[in-house]
Protein backbone atom coordinates (compact mmCIF):
# COMPACT_ATOMS: atom_id res chain seq x y z
CA UNK A 1 0.00 0.00 0.00
CA UNK A 2 1.20 3.51 -0.65
CA UNK A 3 1.96 5.97 2.11
CA UNK A 4 -1.13 7.94 1.08
CA UNK A 5 -3.30 5.00 2.15
CA UNK A 6 -5.65 5.87 4.99
CA UNK A 7 -6.10 2.22 5.91
CA UNK A 8 -8.63 -0.35 4.89
CA UNK A 9 -11.95 -0.97 6.58
CA UNK A 10 -14.25 -3.40 4.82
CA UNK A 11 -12.75 -5.61 2.12
CA UNK A 12 -13.90 -8.48 -0.05
CA UNK A 13 -11.70 -11.36 -1.18
CA UNK A 14 -13.02 -13.24 -4.20
CA UNK A 15 -11.81 -16.43 -5.80
CA UNK A 16 -12.57 -17.92 -9.19
CA UNK A 17 -11.34 -20.89 -11.19
CA UNK A 18 -12.37 -23.01 -14.16
CA UNK A 19 -14.29 -26.24 -13.50
CA UNK A 20 -12.46 -29.52 -13.98
CA UNK A 21 -12.77 -31.22 -17.40
CA UNK A 22 -15.81 -33.43 -18.02
CA UNK A 23 -15.49 -36.79 -16.30
CA UNK A 24 -12.71 -35.63 -13.95
CA UNK A 25 -13.23 -35.08 -10.20
CA UNK A 26 -14.34 -31.55 -9.29
CA UNK A 27 -11.79 -28.92 -8.33
CA UNK A 28 -12.80 -27.59 -4.93
CA UNK A 29 -10.88 -24.51 -3.74
CA UNK A 30 -11.62 -22.76 -0.47
CA UNK A 31 -10.91 -19.29 0.92
CA UNK A 32 -9.67 -19.43 4.52
CA UNK A 33 -9.11 -16.51 6.90
CA UNK A 34 -7.08 -16.84 10.11
CA UNK A 35 -7.27 -14.21 12.85
CA UNK A 36 -4.35 -13.64 15.26
CA UNK A 37 -4.00 -11.80 18.55
CA UNK A 38 -1.78 -8.74 18.88
CA UNK A 39 0.32 -10.52 21.52
CA UNK A 40 0.87 -13.61 19.29
CA UNK A 41 0.60 -12.51 15.62
CA UNK A 42 2.40 -15.61 14.26
CA UNK A 43 1.10 -18.22 16.70
CA UNK A 44 -2.08 -20.25 16.71
CA UNK A 45 -5.05 -18.47 15.14
CA UNK A 46 -7.75 -17.34 17.55
CA UNK A 47 -10.28 -18.52 15.01
CA UNK A 48 -10.63 -19.53 11.37
CA UNK A 49 -13.34 -18.66 8.87
CA UNK A 50 -13.90 -21.18 6.05
CA UNK A 51 -16.36 -23.58 4.43
CA UNK A 52 -19.49 -21.45 4.72
CA UNK A 53 -18.75 -20.27 8.28
CA UNK A 54 -18.40 -16.82 9.78
CA UNK A 55 -16.41 -15.30 12.63
CA UNK A 56 -17.95 -15.43 16.13
CA UNK A 57 -18.43 -11.63 16.10
CA UNK A 58 -19.80 -11.53 12.53
CA UNK A 59 -16.94 -9.42 11.15
CA UNK A 60 -15.72 -12.06 8.66
CA UNK A 61 -18.18 -13.99 6.52
CA UNK A 62 -17.78 -16.47 3.71
CA UNK A 63 -20.97 -15.70 1.81
CA UNK A 64 -20.38 -17.53 -1.45
CA UNK A 65 -18.86 -21.01 -1.61
CA UNK A 66 -18.41 -23.29 -4.62
CA UNK A 67 -17.30 -26.89 -4.76
CA UNK A 68 -16.87 -27.00 -8.53
CA UNK A 69 -15.83 -23.61 -9.97
CA UNK A 70 -18.94 -23.57 -12.16
CA UNK A 71 -20.81 -20.36 -12.82
CA UNK A 72 -20.10 -16.83 -13.88
CA UNK A 73 -17.93 -14.36 -12.01
CA UNK A 74 -16.48 -15.23 -8.63
CA UNK A 75 -16.95 -18.73 -7.28
CA UNK A 76 -16.23 -17.83 -3.66
CA UNK A 77 -16.40 -14.52 -1.79
CA UNK A 78 -15.44 -13.51 1.73
CA UNK A 79 -16.15 -10.16 3.38
CA UNK A 80 -13.85 -8.91 6.13
CA UNK A 81 -15.01 -5.95 8.21
CA UNK A 82 -11.60 -5.16 9.65
CA UNK A 83 -12.76 -1.83 11.06
CA UNK A 84 -15.11 -3.78 13.39
CA UNK A 85 -12.55 -6.31 14.68
CA UNK A 86 -11.81 -6.08 18.40
CA UNK A 87 -8.55 -4.28 19.33
CA UNK A 88 -6.94 -7.49 20.63
CA UNK A 89 -6.74 -8.80 17.05
CA UNK A 90 -3.83 -7.39 15.04
CA UNK A 91 -3.35 -9.72 12.07
CA UNK A 92 -5.60 -11.50 9.60
CA UNK A 93 -4.14 -13.84 6.97
CA UNK A 94 -6.24 -14.95 4.01
CA UNK A 95 -5.34 -17.98 1.92
CA UNK A 96 -6.69 -20.54 -0.50
CA UNK A 97 -6.55 -24.32 -0.12
CA UNK A 98 -7.40 -27.06 -2.61
CA UNK A 99 -9.51 -29.87 -1.18
CA UNK A 100 -7.73 -33.17 -1.80
CA UNK A 101 -10.71 -35.57 -1.57
CA UNK A 102 -10.56 -36.68 -5.22
CA UNK A 103 -6.79 -37.23 -5.27
CA UNK A 104 -3.83 -34.87 -5.00
CA UNK A 105 -4.26 -31.65 -6.96
CA UNK A 106 -1.97 -28.66 -7.21
CA UNK A 107 -2.50 -25.18 -8.60
CA UNK A 108 -0.84 -26.30 -11.84
CA UNK A 109 -3.81 -28.69 -12.29
CA UNK A 110 -6.41 -25.91 -12.07
CA UNK A 111 -6.99 -23.49 -14.92
CA UNK A 112 -7.51 -19.74 -14.49
CA UNK A 113 -7.50 -19.66 -10.69
CA UNK A 114 -7.39 -16.08 -9.42
CA UNK A 115 -7.94 -14.21 -6.16
CA UNK A 116 -8.87 -10.52 -6.00
CA UNK A 117 -8.93 -8.26 -2.92
CA UNK A 118 -11.12 -5.15 -3.13
CA UNK A 119 -12.28 -2.37 -0.90
CA UNK A 120 -15.46 -1.12 -2.51
CA UNK A 121 -14.64 -0.78 -6.20
CA UNK A 122 -10.92 -0.27 -5.59
CA UNK A 123 -8.73 -3.30 -6.25
CA UNK A 124 -6.07 -3.66 -3.57
CA UNK A 125 -4.43 -6.89 -4.77
CA UNK A 126 -4.94 -9.63 -7.32
CA UNK A 127 -3.06 -12.83 -7.94
CA UNK A 128 -3.38 -15.64 -10.43
CA UNK A 129 -1.98 -18.91 -9.20
CA UNK A 130 -0.07 -19.96 -12.34
CA UNK A 131 3.34 -19.47 -10.70
CA UNK A 132 2.63 -21.79 -7.78
CA UNK A 133 3.20 -25.13 -9.58
CA UNK A 134 3.15 -27.90 -6.99
CA UNK A 135 1.52 -25.92 -4.17
CA UNK A 136 -1.77 -27.23 -2.79
CA UNK A 137 -2.45 -24.16 -0.63
CA UNK A 138 -1.33 -20.52 -0.69
CA UNK A 139 -1.53 -17.43 1.45
CA UNK A 140 -2.66 -14.45 -0.61
CA UNK A 141 -2.90 -11.38 1.58
CA UNK A 142 -2.45 -10.29 5.16
CA UNK A 143 -4.01 -7.40 7.00
CA UNK A 144 -2.01 -5.82 9.81
CA UNK A 145 -3.22 -3.33 12.39
CA UNK A 146 -1.03 -0.24 12.28
CA UNK A 147 0.07 1.95 15.20
CA UNK A 148 -3.08 4.09 14.97
CA UNK A 149 -5.50 1.14 15.14
CA UNK A 150 -6.20 1.18 11.39
CA UNK A 151 -5.50 -1.70 9.02
CA UNK A 152 -2.94 -2.10 6.23
CA UNK A 153 -3.18 -4.56 3.35
CA UNK A 154 -0.04 -6.46 2.31
CA UNK A 155 0.48 -8.98 -0.48
CA UNK A 156 1.60 -12.24 1.19
CA UNK A 157 1.82 -14.88 -1.54
CA UNK A 158 3.42 -18.09 -0.26
CA UNK A 159 2.78 -21.58 -1.56
CA UNK A 160 2.48 -24.65 0.69
CA UNK A 161 2.30 -28.39 0.09
CA UNK A 162 -0.31 -29.11 2.73
CA UNK A 163 -3.86 -30.37 3.07
CA UNK A 164 -6.41 -27.75 4.18
CA UNK A 165 -6.20 -28.68 7.89
CA UNK A 166 -2.40 -28.57 7.99
CA UNK A 167 -2.44 -25.33 6.01
CA UNK A 168 -4.51 -23.60 8.71
CA UNK A 169 -1.74 -24.44 11.19
CA UNK A 170 1.04 -23.14 8.88
CA UNK A 171 -0.45 -20.09 7.16
CA UNK A 172 0.37 -17.60 9.91
CA UNK A 173 3.98 -18.66 10.47
CA UNK A 174 6.62 -16.01 9.84
CA UNK A 175 8.32 -16.12 6.45
CA UNK A 176 11.77 -17.65 6.52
Amino acid sequence: MSSANKGVGKVEVTLKWDPSPAGAPDHDLDIIAAVYRADDPHGTPVYLVHFGSRSPDGTITLHRESRTGQGFGSDEAMTLELNRLAPEYARVVVGVAIQQGGGRRTFSDIDHAMAVVKEGYRELESYDFTGLGDATAVTVVEFLRDGTGGWECHRAVRGFDADPQSFTELMGAPQA
